[in-house]
């Protein structure tokens, strides 16, 4: 009976194992074997030892790909990491309509990479969405600073008459801040009736989001540079991975006592206090799955780089992972497919060191 049970359980594990040997195992070590020869899938291969790897180094693309992937990873890891937390903290809330903004927030996740690539293409161009809201706010600034301006002044004079009448009353009071609101918006009104504040006539925004090679900052060496188009593809990133990571903190937020907070809240500690001493430490397991989750994604990133295409300048934009796909499928020239398979055993290296590396940063087990 034993016997037949294990029979069993091998049976159902044959389809998974098959296809784990033969397009992982097998092709790791396929992928290894090319990275040491000289081979372009039409000649017999020829070995050539570490001549890749060394090549590889001598390379400006792969340079450019090196640069570009541990920048695009150590900017959105950190930034969608950090994001993702503060909107389960806030979702975490009981607030009316939580479902709602549950499913409204976790939507770019489950819509095709595909289709939002082709909508941030759109909104990325000269006269798109971006470069019009950019205006916009150019042309009513004035307004907008007249407004944010009366809205902290009589915040301020209210707070400070609330506590010389000796009652509590923090800057952020809900009550208070929908009178400074309401009194900073007909104080704009009027202002902006009268004439005294008003719109700009300003020309329309033309920053070039994707048609152009310029990287940031200017005069910085070349290693500390991000081109205009990556930092493009990086806000798309962010914007559509936050939502999945955002799941995995609430889960875990669930599991934090909210005694904590009550406890905290009777000593004083600001909204702000209690996120960075009690969600944050409470947090640090997923955290760790989180940040490692995030470099690897962002490491081997490709598909919003090969969607983007012709859109942008290739050298702005290439990855490690784009670079192995273009070597090896050139387009009308030979596979290289010993320099690709190369480049594709540094990348998984790389990967590798840099998950081992924020190990050691970030524990792995509640504090």
């Amino acid at each position: 009976m034993k016997r037949q049970e294990w029979m069993a359980a091998y049976l159902f594990l044959t389809p998974f194992l098959v296809s784990l040997f033969i397009f992982f195992l097998y092709a790791t070590v396929r992928a290894v074997y090319f990275s040491f020869t000289d081979y372009n899938l039409f000649d017999a291969p020829r070995f050539v030892g570490l001549q890749n790897y060394i090549n590889l180094f001598r390379e400006e693309n792969f340079l450019l790909a090196l640069r570009n992937s541990l920048f695009f990873a150590a900017i959105v890891t950190t930034v969608q990491t950090f994001l993702a937390l503060v909107m389960a903290s806030v979702l975490n809330q009981r607030i009316r309509g939580l479902n709602f903004f549950r499913a409204a927030y976790y939507m770019p996740s489950v819509t095709s990479s595909v289709v939002i690539t082709l909508i941030f293409l759109w909104m990325y161009q000269r006269q798109g969405l971006f470069n019009y809201l950019a205006t916009q706010l150019q042309v009513y600034a004035p307004l907008l600073l007249t407004f944010f301006a009366i809205l902290i002044v009589v915040q301020i004079v209210q707070v400070a008459y609330e506590r010389s009448r000796k009652l509590p009353a923090s800057w952020f009071d809900p009550a208070l801040l929908v009178v400074s609101f309401l009194v900073a918006l007909a104080g704009t009104w009027l202002l902006s009736f009268s004439g005294v504040v008003a719109a700009r006539d300003i020309p329309p925004v033309d920053f070039i989001w994707l048609q152009t090679r310029r990287e940031i900052p200017d005069g910085a060496p070349w290693f500390l540079r991000v081109a205009i188009p990556l930092i493009a593809i990086m806000i798309q990133n962010i914007f559509t991975t936050i939502p999945t990571f955002m799941l995995m903190f609430l889960a875990a937020l669930q599991d934090v006592p909210k005694s904590h907070y009550e406890a905290a809240s009777i000593d004083g500690a600001t909204p702000v206090q209690q996120f960075f001493y009690i969600t944050v430490p409470s947090v640090q397991p997923v955290t760790f799955l989180v940040v490692t989750l995030g470099l690897i994604g962002t490491l081997q990133m490709f598909d919003q780089v090969a969607i983007f295409g012709d859109a942008v300048p290739l050298r702005s934009v290439i990855t490690l992972a784009y670079f192995v796909y273009n070597r090896m499928f050139p387009g009308a020239q030979a596979p290289e497919v010993g320099f690709a398979a190369a480049a594709a055993m540094f990348l998984a290296l790389l990967t590798l060191v840099v998950v081992l590396i924020q190990r050691r940063f970030i524990r792995s087990e509640a504090v």
